[in-house]
């Protein structure tokens, strides 16, 4: 039988680099890191199993008991995110295997922010592992914007064009549990919008903001489809410095089928309507069947009919913690930053 233990301490150590950064970022991802159709993430003091694949689902026991042995959990929980006929599951039967199920609820650090997680609350806990090197990217370009002194830890560009000292305002489309919002709030905006069709998903945004230290301002939070946010916005006029649009690979609103293949590039077109000359927007998506280089010259094809001279400033894959990112199409990510 494999070294189950020293094969999760080996690969705990090849993400060394995020240990300052984070607390929360993916340790084993799949065969690249010699546990094929299985991940391992670290939220904190908890971690979470998950089965993608039948691999080593028989071994599912000994794979718990290693990760108690390396890491002295206060709670693992296990998904099963495949079906016995082998379609992938969206709500995956999970269990508890090690600690109390009131231990998997917690909070983890990334950066200068504090995030709420819930490994038992839906198959996302409440913060996507792969868009970390983002979030700490958009705090680090609000700063600059806002004038403060940049980060330290975080260097992977800043906003061109921004006048010093004004205060800048932040879309994040489909926002989730407001990640990105909280980071552009530390970084200095003064208002980030967030727009989401759950208003539960919006409330643990509101307690992100609290856990951060963060009032909440008129105008950030929106309940309801992002494309009417976005096309409200363009009739009322409203500008924004930064930009991020993050969506699911397919949803459904009020009898409205959004998927990414057919709606995105246009909504990407809208949005550059509202965004300031000087500006970001990142776009992205987990959807497998998009290829990077040719998701970017999409986006910013889209953005240049608002913005003749915006440039790509890069596009992406899933970050370090991600080994072997898109290989599979439960690791994919295509990310593109447009400046304008």
């Amino acid at each position: 039988m494999p070294n189950f233990k020293q094969i999760l301490l080996d690969a705990n150590e090849r993400r060394s680099s995020l240990f300052d950064v984070t607390d929360a970022y993916r340790i084993v991802n799949g065969a690249p890191d010699g546990m094929p159709g299985m991940t391992l993430d670290r939220f904190g003091d908890r971690y979470q199993v998950q089965f993608f694949g039948p691999e080593l689902l028989p071994q599912k026991m000994d794979i718990v008991r290693a990760v108690g042995e390396a890491f002295s959990p206060v709670c693992v929980v296990v998904k099963e995110r495949l079906s016995s006929s082998g379609k992938s599951l969206e709500n995956a039967p999970m269990e508890v295997m090690m600690g109390s199920a009131s231990a998997a609820a917690g909070t983890v650090r990334e950066g200068n922010a504090r995030f709420n997680v819930d490994l038992l609350d839906t198959v996302n806990p409440g913060l996507f592992l792969d868009m970390r090197s983002v979030r700490l990217e958009v705090e680090e370009r609000f700063r600059a914007m806002a004038g403060s002194a940049p980060l330290p830890e975080v260097s992977q560009g800043t906003s061109q064009g921004m006048p010093q000292g004004t205060s800048p305002r932040f879309l994040n489309l489909f926002s989730y549990t407001c990640s990105f919002s909280v980071h552009a709030r530390l970084g200095g905006a003064a208002i980030a919008t967030n727009a989401d069709i759950s208003g539960k998903i919006l409330d643990k945004g509101r307690e992100n903001y609290a856990l951060n230290g963060l009032d909440l301002r008129p105008g950030e939070f929106f309940k309801g489809n992002a494309i009417e946010y976005v096309h409200w916005a363009q009739k009322k006029g409203l500008k924004f410095d930064g930009i991020v649009l993050d969506p699911p690979s397919f949803a459904r609103f009020k009898g409205f089928n959004f998927n990414v293949r057919e709606h995105l590039m246009p909504l990407v077109g809208d949005c550059a309507t509202l965004l300031n000359k000087g500006g970001f927007f990142m776009v992205s998506s987990n959807y497998s069947e998009f290829n990077l280089k040719g998701f970017a010259r999409d986006v910013l094809t889209a953005v240049a009919g608002a913005h003749p001279h915006a440039r790509t400033a890069w596009m992406r894959g899933q970050d370090v913690d991600f080994a072997g990112s898109g290989k599979t199409k439960d690791s994919c990510l295509v990310a593109t930053l447009v400046e304008v």
